[in-house]
């Protein structure tokens, strides 16, 4: 530390600040921080004889007991033996998820919404274990409730309130959506001009279906009661807003639910809405196009399932270009046409009746080797078994037929047991639909009624919608959202909202460090961000990464330290809730 003379010109004044020396430890640039602040010299010129001298001597005091702070002596017994039960490792990563976590202000949220309730439980700290349990050790409630001694808080509640909280959260969890995204756009911004939507389902391991969890398509092709999530996501791959349905919801009519709260409540404005062909209907495209916001689509649209005239148009090779721009020859690996057209589409009104609308659209039909050839790929296996289904019928049933039955003519199936019967007409491979199938591989076509935009971007805009998947991925595996170990309705809601916190912060933390890492390199390096206590109060780290380093620089946060007292830990926890 050092006494530092500053001229202010505002005044035509000297100032004296005891500052010291700070280099970053992530961008290796050095600054000065000031460490106290005293006066101006003239001022100060009236209390001190020398104000130079003594203030010199102050800092170089100042230093001295620093300097033997930062210095121990450490006694060890290298016969010294861990207690019965020692476990005295702790995670500190966590830190990173409390400081988006207060930063977003959701223990305000959760503080103020449980006032004048009848509980006297902490729901805002049950809140903050389970998500950082979430992110950092995924599992059952109890799991969360029985590792809350990994971290450094003092979680004061017991299992029974984790359970009963999970209540109070069920009754919330709209307005919660809402509060959220208001601090998300306050604090990081919010790209809601373009809205991704996907449908994805989660298993129950039970045996009977209820109101909610109903057998309905697996996306994983299990035979167990689903749940449906419909899932809004914004133009920087943030997650708005979810709704949970009965698992025998068809994916397209939980569109309007979501997008109807997303247009009501979220302050959006005009939007484009991007989904997969499983979304689109006429119901759907007449819901965002009329009115008077006249929102906007970009839908995926099925080649195989279009009309004649469709696909005679895809497979036609009249107007195509290839990536040059220049017409497309025999041997181009991608291709791509568009047109304008007029498309009439039937809607069910509110009189029950159905009526028919005309909708003008741009059609983007492109076609791609890379895609051909997976396609054919991934076939081959499904060719193969239905080879084998002609071969030896006898061997299959139809649970175990899927994908590869419909190569097979003459193919039946005992309604009961689902064993393939014997007929006269023995099952044949239908080599007509094979064909008739490969014609259409690598094409890919979009509509939307954003008539101006370039086919480049359009497709740009389509290409958007892996993050969504990506996210359902990373909900079902890195934070192991199924299976669900609660059953009651409302805390299965409960759940699911926790996941979306979690997913939220997970996916602020990648915006910060420029979405440089992915979801499952985050977690592991917050994970391995832990110490053990050494001696007394002092706890002793053993990682230190690139990805922390990129953290803890994008947070503000210093994880490049070996040791730190109990004392230093607690500051860091405490700076991170302000």
């Amino acid at each position: 530390m050092y006494l530092k003379k500053t001229y202010r010109k505002e005044s035509g004044r000297t100032y004296l600040v005891i500052a010291q020396k700070y280099r970053n430890p992530v961008t290796n640039i050095s600054t000065d921080r000031t460490i106290k602040s005293l006066g101006y010299l003239d001022e100060l010129e009236k209390e001190y004889d020398d104000p130079i001298a003594h203030f010199k001597e102050v800092a170089r005091k100042m230093t001295e007991e620093e300097n033997t702070k930062k210095k121990l002596t450490l006694t060890i017994n290298m016969d010294e033996q861990l207690a019965q039960g020692a476990d005295d490792r702790k995670n500190f990563g966590y830190v990173a998820i409390l400081k988006i976590y207060h930063e977003l202000g959701l223990h305000r949220f959760f503080n103020n919404r449980a006032r004048n309730q009848d509980f006297k439980f902490n729901t805002n700290s049950i809140m903050m274990l389970l998500v950082v349990s979430r992110l950092l050790s995924p599992g059952s409630k109890k799991k969360a409730f029985e590792e809350r001694r990994r971290y450094f808080e003092r979680f004061n509640f017991s299992l029974g309130d984790v359970y009963r909280a999970l209540s109070h959260f069920a009754k919330i969890f709209r307005e919660f959506q809402r509060y959220l995204h208001g601090q998300i756009a306050e604090k990081y911004g919010s790209n809601t001009k373009t809205i991704y939507y996907d449908v994805t389902n989660f298993y129950f391991e039970i045996d009977e279906a209820d109101e909610l969890r109903k057998y309905g398509r697996s996306k994983e092709h299990r035979h167990d009661p689903v749940v449906q999530m419909g899932l809004a996501m914004d133009a920087d791959g943030i997650p708005l807003h979810y709704e949970l349905f009965p698992g025998n919801k068809l994916d397209k009519e939980t569109f309007r639910s979501v997008i109807g709260e997303v247009r009501k409540n979220y302050g959006t404005g005009r939007i484009v809405v991007v989904a997969d062909m499983g979304i689109i209907t006429g119901d759907n495209i007449y819901y965002l196009t009329s009115g008077k916001n006249r929102n906007g689509y970009v839908f995926s649209f099925s080649v195989r399932g279009g009309t004649d005239a469709f696909r005679n148009y895809v497979l036609d090779n009249e107007g195509y270009v290839g990536s040059d721009g220049k017409p497309a020859g025999e041997d181009a690996e991608f291709k791509i046409k568009s047109r304008r057209i007029a498309r009439d589409i039937i809607v069910n009104m509110k009189s029950g009746k159905t009526a028919k609308k005309t909708v003008y659209e741009k059609q983007v039909v492109f076609w791609a080797k890379k895609y051909a050839d997976k396609a054919r790929a991934e076939r081959e296996e499904v060719v193969k078994k239905a080879l084998d289904l002609v071969a030896d019928p006898k061997k299959y049933n139809k649970a175990i037929t899927y994908g590869a039955a419909k190569y097979v003519k003459h193919l039946e199936f005992d309604k009961e047991t689902g064993e393939v019967l014997v007929s006269k007409q023995r099952p044949c491979f239908h080599s007509d639909k094979l064909v008739q199938d490969e014609l259409y591989d690598g094409y890919y076509a979009i509509v939307t009624s954003e008539l101006q935009m370039s086919d480049g971007e359009i497709i740009d805009t389509y290409r958007g919608l892996w993050e969504i998947e990506e996210t359902f991925r990373v909900t079902k595996g890195t934070l192991e959202t199924r299976p669900v170990y609660v059953s009651r309705e409302d805390r299965i809601a409960a759940h699911f909202l926790t996941c979306f916190i979690a997913l939220v912060i997970l996916r602020l933390i990648q915006k910060k460090t420029n979405r440089r890492y992915s979801s499952e390199r985050i977690v592991e390096c917050l994970n391995r961000i832990a110490c053990s206590n050494e001696q007394d109060n002092l706890y002793m780290f053993d990682y230190r990464s690139e990805i922390s380093d990129a953290i803890g620089n994008a947070l503000d946060i210093d994880f490049t330290r070996k040791r730190l007292r109990l004392s230093d830990i607690k500051n860091i926890l405490a700076n991170s809730k302000k």
